[in-house]
C-alpha cells in the first residue's frame, strides 16, 4: 500500500504566538542548532530577537511585524529542518504569507546561509507606509459587502474564512458593519495591512533585497499560496514573485483544497500543521478526504495554552510517530 504523502503547512503573520515552538529548543537537536544558527547570523539583532521569542504571554511587541516576521521565518524553517531530520523531508510544502518564504528556504530557492539575510531584509523594508490591520471574518468573500472602501480581501483561509486588510480607521468601520450584520469578526495580530495595496511600496523595496540573494529553482515540491498551484521555475527565480506576495492576496484555501481534491483520498495526505494556533489544518478537517479518514491533520506543536513548554516536544513526537506509522 502506498504511504500517504506528507505536507508541511507553515504559518504567516497573525499566527505567531509567544514562545512558539520554544519547547523544542534544547530538546530537539536539529531544531536547536538551526535556531542558534539563525539568531547567530543576525548578530546583536539576533540576541534581541531570541529574547523576544522567549518572552511569555502577554507580549504585545510580538504583534509588530519587525518581530513576528523574522521569528515566523526562522521558527518555520527550523521546524521544517526538524521534521526532515526525524522522518525525512516532507513530500510537499505549503506556506501562508511569510511561511511561504520559510517553505522556499526549505525547498532550496534560498540558500541555508542566506536565511538570516532574508529575515533581516524582510525586517528592513517594513515601514510606516504599510501600517494598518487585518481582520478574520467567518464568511466567504462573496458573502461580504461589495463596497469595502480601501479595505480589501487579503487572504482566503478556508471555505468561510476570509481575512481583510486595510488602514486602521477604515478597517474599524468595516468591522462595525460586519458585526452589526451578525458576522463573527476577529482582529488578527498584525500592525500592518499585509496583502493589500498599502504594501506595494514595501514590496518594491523587498524585491531589490531578494534579487541580491539570487533565488534558484526549487529542489523540492512547493505549492504556492499566492497562485494556488505548484511553484514554477521561472517564478522561483523571480525576485518580484516573492516580493509582490506582500501586496497580493493569499490563496491558502484554494491551494490546500486543490491538494486534498487531488491526493486526499488516494493515497491520502498527512497534513503537518506547524501553526502555533493550529489554524492551518483547521479548514482541512471539514474536507471529505479528512472526514473520511483517508487524510489526516497532524498538529506539530502543543495547543496555545501549553505552547513553549514540554508539551511542544510531546506534540512533535506524536506527529512524527504518526508519519512513521
Amino acid at each position: 500500500m502506498e504511504r500517504r504523502m506528507t505536507v508541511l503547512l507553515l504559518p504567516g503573520q497573525g499566527g505567531q504566538r509567544e514562545r512558539m515552538a520554544a519547547g523544542l529548543y534544547g530538546v530537539h537537536q536539529e531544531f536547536t542548532t538551526t535556531m542558534d544558527e539563525f539568531f547567530g547570523s543576525l548578530g546583536a539583532a539576533g540576541d534581541r530577537l531570541a529574547a523576544q521569542w522567549l518572552r511569555p504571554a502577554p507580549h504585545a511587541g510580538l504583534d509588530e511585524a519587525q518581530v513576528a516576521q523574522p521569528l515566523l521565518l526562522g521558527v518555520g524553517y527550523a521546524l521544517g529542518r526538524a521534521v526532515a531530520a526525524t522522518t525525512g523531508p516532507p513530500r510537499l510544502l505549503l506556506g501562508h504569507s511569510v511561511g511561504e518564504l520559510a517553505a522556499a528556504c526549505l525547498a532550496g530557492v534560498f540558500r541555508h546561509s542566506d536565511l538570516g539575510r532574508l529575515a533581516a531584509a524582510r525586517t528592513r523594508v517594513l515601514g510606516d507606509d504599510g501600517r494598518g490591520g487585518m481582520l478574520a471574518v467567518a464568511a466567504a468573500p462573496d458573502e461580504l459587502p461589495v463596497e469595502l472602501g480601501p479595505v480589501v480581501v487579503a487572504a482566503v483561509n478556508g471555505p468561510r474564512q476570509t481575512v481583510l486588510a486595510g488602514p486602521f480607521d477604515a478597517l474599524e468601520r468595516v468591522r462595525d458593519r460586519l458585526t452589526t450584520a451578525g458576522r463573527t469578526v476577529l482582529r488578527l495580530r498584525s500592525e500592518h495591512a499585509f496583502h493589500s495595496p498599502a504594501m506595494e511600496a514595501t514590496a518594491r523595496r523587498f524585491a531589490l533585497e531578494v534579487a541580491a540573494l539570487r533565488p534558484a529553482p526549487a529542489r523540492a515540491a512547493l505549492v504556492s499560496g499566492r497562485t494556488a498551484r505548484p511553484l514554477r521555475d521561472r517564478e522561483a527565480v523571480d525576485a518580484a514573485f516573492w516580493a509582490d506576495q506582500l501586496a497580493l492576496p493569499v490563496r491558502y484555501w484554494p491551494a490546500l483544497e486543490s491538494l486534498l481534491d487531488t491526493w486526499g483520498s488516494d493515497p491520502g495526505l498527512l497534513l503537518i500543521d506547524a501553526a502555533p494556533d493550529r489554524s492551518l489544518g483547521a479548514p482541512a478537517r471539514r474536507h471529505p478526504a479528512v472526514r473520511s479518514g483517508a487524510s489526516r491533520v497532524l498538529p506539530l506543536l502543543a495547543p496555545v495554552r501549553e505552547t513553549g513548554g514540554p508539551a511542544d516536544a510531546d506534540a512533535f513526537d506524536r506527529a512524527m510517530a504518526a508519519v512513521d506509522t
